[in-house]
C-alpha cells in the first residue's frame, strides 16, 4: 500500500451520534486529515456532519462514494450489524480503515475481515478512543517499566444511566442488528481497555448479564465479566446502562508483584508495596482528536496503530465467550461460536 505524504483524505460512513465526534477530531487535525467526502442515506444526517465546508462531496451510499476515488481511508460510524460488509468493501478498494466499536459480530465476519487485509495490506484500525486518555497511556508506560513486576489481575469499569426509551434506542434494541446488548456496546470500552492494560491474549471467560431497567430492549443491560489472558492476567470487567457506579468506583485498576495503580480517569494513583502513593494529575484531551491523529500518523508512517483488527477480534471473543457463558453457566474458551440473541440470560 502507498502512504499518502499529504493529509490522507477520508471519506465518513454513517452521519449518526458518534460521527459528530469523529468530524470534530478531523477538524482538530487539517494538517494530518482532510474531511473528503462522506455518506449516509439521509442527507441531512450528512449535511449537518458537513457543516459550512462545501468540499465535503455527500453521497447517498458509501460504495458509490468509494466507487469515485480520491480517498485514501474511510471512517466507519455505522450500526454494528453494518461493520463487517463496510470494512470488506473499503479494504477491496484498497482503502484504509477506521471503524468504531465493535469491530464486527460474529467470528465469520472477522474471519473474513482478517482474509481481506492479509490480501490487501491496509491498515483497519479499531476506533477505541478510551485508549488516548492520559491517564490509561501513564499507565501502560508503569507497567512496561516493570516496576510493579508481573501483573495479577486487572479491573474496568463503565457504567452509566441510560435514559433510553423504546423510542430512542432504536437499531440497540434488537440483537440481530446490535449483535446484543449493553456488553457489545458500551461494554466493549472496558473490555478494549482491560486489554491493553493486561497484556495478553484472552483464553477463556466467565460472565453474568442482567436486565435490571431496561426491560424493553432484547439483550442485557449490565454485564459482569471475567477473563483470563495467556500471560497469566485475570480481568474483572463491570459495565452497565442501568445505573451509575457508586462513589469512589475506580475506571480501572491493576495490582502486579510489587504494588497497583488506579485510576478514576482523571487522575492517576500509584503505589508500591510499603511505600506511599503517589498521584498524578492531567489535563483533559480530546480523545477522538487524538484518536484521528494517531490513525492519520499510523497510515503516512506505515506504522502499526494501538489497535488493529487483531484486538478487536481478541474483544469480540471475549463477547462472545461471556454470552455463551451466560447462556451456558460455565467457563467458555474463547474463540467458542455463540449465538446473539441473549433475552433469555438477561432477566
Amino acid at each position: 500500500m502507498n502512504a499518502p505524504s499529504s493529509p490522507v483524505r477520508i471519506g465518513l460512513i454513517g452521519a449518526g451520534g458518534i460521527a459528530g465526534a469523529h468530524v470534530a477530531g478531523y477538524r482538530h487535525n487539517p494538517e494530518l486529515v482532510t474531511f473528503a467526502a462522506i455518506a449516509d442515506p439521509v442527507r441531512e444526517n450528512a449535511e449537518r456532519r458537513r457543516g459550512d465546508d462545501a468540499n465535503v462531496q455527500i453521497y447517498a451510499n458509501y460504495h458509490d462514494m468509494i466507487a469515485a476515488g480520491g480517498l485514501d481511508a474511510v471512517d466507519i460510524c455505522l450500526p454494528h450489524h453494518l461493520h463487517a460488509e463496510a470494512i470488506i468493501a473499503a479494504a477491496e478498494a484498497g482503502l484504509h480503515v477506521l471503524c468504531e466499536k465493535p469491530l464486527c459480530l460474529t467470528l465469520e465476519e472477522a474471519a473474513a475481515i482478517t482474509a481481506v487485509v492479509e490480501r490487501t495490506g491496509v491498515t483497519v484500525m479499531c476506533a477505541h478512543n478510551q485508549l488516548f486518555q492520559p491517564a490509561v497511556a501513564a499507565a501502560r508506560g508503569i507497567i512496561d517499566s516493570g516496576v510493579l513486576g508481573r501483573i495479577y489481575e486487572v479491573r474496568t469499569t463503565d457504567s452509566f444511566y441510560n435514559d433510553f426509551t423504546p423510542e430512542s434506542m432504536g437499531w440497540r434494541a434488537a440483537a440481530v442488528t446490535a449483535g446484543g446488548g449493553e456488553l457489545i456496546d458500551t461494554g466493549y470500552h472496558p473490555l478494549y481497555l482491560l486489554q491493553y492494560l493486561a497484556g495478553g491474549t484472552p483464553v477463556e471467560v466467565a460472565a453474568m448479564l442482567s436486565r435490571h431497567r431496561l426491560q424493553f430492549m432484547e439483550g442485557e443491560d449490565s454485564a459482569q465479566v471475567l477473563v483470563r489472558y495467556d500471560n497469566g492476567v485475570v480481568g474483572h470487567v463491570t459495565t452497565s446502562w442501568a445505573y451509575e457506579p457508586a462513589v469512589g468506583t475506580e475506571k480501572f485498576s491493576l495490582v502486579g508483584q510489587f504494588g497497583s495503580l488506579s485510576s478514576d480517569g482523571k487522575e492517576l494513583v500509584f503505589r508500591i508495596r510499603g511505600s506511599e502513593p503517589v498521584v498524578h494529575s492531567f489535563d483533559e484531551v480530546h480523545e477522538f482528536a487524538a484518536e484521528i491523529e494517531h490513525f492519520a500518523t499510523s497510515i503516512r508512517n506505515r506504522s502499526r496503530p494501538i489497535q488493529t483488527h487483531e484486538e478487536g477480534i481478541d474483544v469480540l471473543g471475549v463477547i462472545l465467550a461471556a454470552y455463551r457463558s451466560a447462556t451456558d453457566g460455565r467457563i467458555v474458551p474463547v474463540g467458542e461460536n455463540a449465538p446473539m440473541a441473549l433475552a433469555d440470560s438477561a432477566n
